[in-house]
């Protein structure tokens, strides 16, 4: 008897184990696939055209001669621009420099006719007194006034600036007048020079040909130096009447005299004095009669 074949025992395969997070698919989809499809195609297309396309050296290049280009052309249209408002701005320029030559000789030419009448009426009032009776006191009293022209012996000084000024340093004997530049003449050296001259026994004195009087005043105005609002430039030539060789010791003695000598060492302020035989000083423009009151030899009725 035969018997059936045999058949290999049927081996049960065991079941996969279920994943702990089955129950949890949403969640499980949302880990698995963080990248939406759509983003992942687009991403992979830019690979492929980098990679494709043109080289990344080459884009850089071709962006730094486009941004050349145009600073050139920014450049170019400014130079173009330039080019054309030069010629106006030079015309407006040189009609500016006309017109102020044009003012500045119209002033002169009044500030001469203003001297001239000014002459004229001193002129006219000398001799009105002499015919009324004017004496010698009459006309030392215009001459100390500066009412009248004056000449005779004197001092002939001039003060001029350093060849080279310097900024700043201690010990500026200056520090009161606000100013830093040691090498240059101000308005107060000249003011203490002028009041030196003063008190040696000067009778008349002017700068740079300009007169002074009691009520003369020596200011600044930047760095120019104003002698009754008119402005001088060095050297300034200072003219004092008087005993020449006396008035010359008796100021370069004084405190005044030291000062400016002061200055020629320390600062390298020129200056040079010299005794002259025959100065002439010229009238004050603009002396005004104050006060007065009748003279003692004829008297009042």
């Amino acid at each position: 008897m035969c018997g059936m074949p045999q058949q290999p025992p049927i081996r049960s395969i065991p079941a996969r184990p279920s994943r702990p997070d089955a129950s949890m698919s949403l969640i499980t989809n949302v880990m698995d696939h963080s990248l939406d499809d759509g983003y992942a195609e687009a991403a992979v297309r830019k690979r492929a055209a980098g990679e494709s396309g043109m080289p990344r050296t080459l884009k850089a290049r071709l962006g730094l001669a486009v941004g050349l280009v145009l600073a050139a052309l920014v450049v170019t249209v400014g130079a173009a621009q330039a080019r054309v408002a030069a010629p106006v701005v030079a015309k407006e320029r040189q009609e500016l420099i006309d017109r102020i030559d044009r003012e500045t000789a119209a002033a002169d030419k009044l500030e001469g006719n203003v001297d001239k009448l000014r002459s004229d009426v001193s002129a006219r009032q000398r001799e009105a007194l002499r015919h009324s009776g004017g004496n010698a006191q009459a006309d030392l009293v215009g001459i100390l006034a500066g009412a009248t022209e004056v000449h005779g012996p004197g001092v002939k000084l001039v003060v001029d600036d350093a060849k080279e000024a310097t900024t700043g340093g201690g010990g500026n004997p200056r520090e009161t007048s606000g100013f830093s530049d040691t090498g240059r003449v101000r308005d107060r050296d000249m003011q203490r020079v002028v009041n030196g001259l003063w008190q040696s026994g000067a009778e008349a004195v002017s700068i740079n040909g300009q007169r002074l009087t009691a009520l003369s005043a020596i200011r600044a105005a930047g760095d120019a130096i104003l002698v009754d609002n008119k402005p001088l430039v060095p050297p300034y030539t200072v003219l004092a009447v008087g005993d020449g060789k006396r008035l010359s010791t008796r100021f370069q003695n004084s405190p005044d005299g030291l000062y400016l000598h002061a200055l020629q060492d320390n600062y390298g302020i020129r200056t040079a004095i010299s005794v002259e035989s025959d100065l002439r000083l010229p009238a004050a423009p603009s002396v005004i009669v104050r006060t007065a009151q009748p003279s003692s030899e004829k008297g009042t009725s």
